[in-house]
């Protein structure tokens, strides 16, 4: 009975919780990016502090303040790219959308769907339906949005860098029994080293990983390359369906821009090979397994946040994953999820 009444209370504290994560979404999503963007400032600072004759000289609060700038430098760029390239977009989408339309009909004929419906209507019910200039239209409107979101980040950001003074002393306040700072104190230094290097060596793969697209794209000619491949470099943070997306963006551009399939085949190859080298080989090199995550926790955990935040939730799902099963180790009750959680059953 103590048992079911156990099970009862805590389906409906994951049901309580899950709706407050989804009705706060606008308020916890900005605070959680802002906590990720501290790690990576933290990281460049200390990245910055080990630069051989430099390092040592540059005082630390100098070594934040240029990676801070260097954050911010780097959407103000991102930022610059999307504008930059709205002008261009809007110009040739409709030709564009042509070619979209006559590489479905190509596909038609191929598989011989020429009854009903027939394709006149099958075409006009895709430009009703498929109207690109009115989707990127409204896809680089909200590049406003972003930057709004972009700046409460920061701010949040900013703040918890201001806090970082006084966590020693906050810390040691939790509690009269200095085992039990210490034990927390180890936990949190776990944490803050798991996720900083995830973060640190996914920045790196993932940049690896847009530079090599850039070059591929540019060999060929791809319009937008620039775009797609930064577009690449973000989606690599997510797990399993960033790295399809990666390729099915600018492939799908390339069905557009050139009428020729084995370009196509070609691009379509090429991209997935930089991909599955990086994704398999260079990644699992780099990283070590660095979180000990079960790929099924990490599947599950991308679904999970994703339908609760959203896009920002798959960019997030892997350190909050991460966080709580180094959290739910430390207690005994919770301690069978941080197992199922791990990769190897080892905590």
């Amino acid at each position: 009975m103590d048992q079911l009444r156990t099970v009862v209370y805590s389906t409906v504290l994951l049901v309580i919780i899950g709706w407050v994560l989804s009705v706060g979404r606008a308020i916890f999503v900005p605070a959680v990016l802002g906590a990720v963007i501290v790690y990576v400032i933290v990281g460049l600072a200390q990245g910055l502090g080990r630069l051989p004759g430099l390092g040592r000289a540059l005082p630390v609060r100098l070594r934040y303040v240029l990676s801070l700038l260097a954050i911010v430098l780097a959407f103000v760029l991102l930022f610059h790219l999307v504008m930059a390239n709205k002008e261009r977009a809007l110009q040739v989408a409709p030709q564009y959308q042509q070619s979209l339309l006559a590489a479905i009909q190509r596909v038609s004929a191929f598989f011989g769907i020429e009854a009903e419906p027939t394709w006149s209507t099958l075409r006009q019910e895709l430009v009703a339906q498929i109207n690109l200039q009115q989707w990127i239209a409204s896809l680089l409107a909200s590049a406003g949005s972003l930057l709004t979101t972009f700046i409460v980040v920061l701010l949040y950001a900013t703040f918890l860098l201001v806090e970082r003074r006084s966590y020693e002393a906050k810390l040691a306040n939790l509690s009269d029994d200095p085992r039990r700072v210490a034990r927390i104190r180890e936990v949190v230094d776990t944490i803050n080293r798991r996720i900083g290097s995830y973060l640190a060596l996914k920045t790196v793969l993932s940049v690896l990983l847009g530079v090599v697209s850039y070059a591929v794209m540019k060999v060929f000619g791809l319009e937008f390359a620039a775009l797609w491949a930064v577009l690449a470099a973000l989606l690599n943070f997510i797990p399993y369906v960033g790295s399809v997306l990666g390729v099915v963006f600018p492939v799908l551009m390339t069905v557009v821009q050139f009428d020729d399939l084995s370009t196509v085949l070609t691009m379509l190859l090429i991209l997935t090979a930089v991909q599955f080298v990086i994704g398999n080989f260079i990644d699992p090199y780099l990283m070590a397994n660095s979180l000990n995550l079960s790929p099924f926790a990490i599947l599950l955990s991308l679904a999970v946040w994703s339908e609760l935040w959203g896009v920002p939730g798959a960019f997030l799902a892997v350190p909050i994953t991460a966080i709580l099963a180094i959290v739910f180790s430390e207690f005994p009750g919770t301690r069978p999820i941080a197992v199922l959680l791990s990769r190897t059953g080892r905590i």
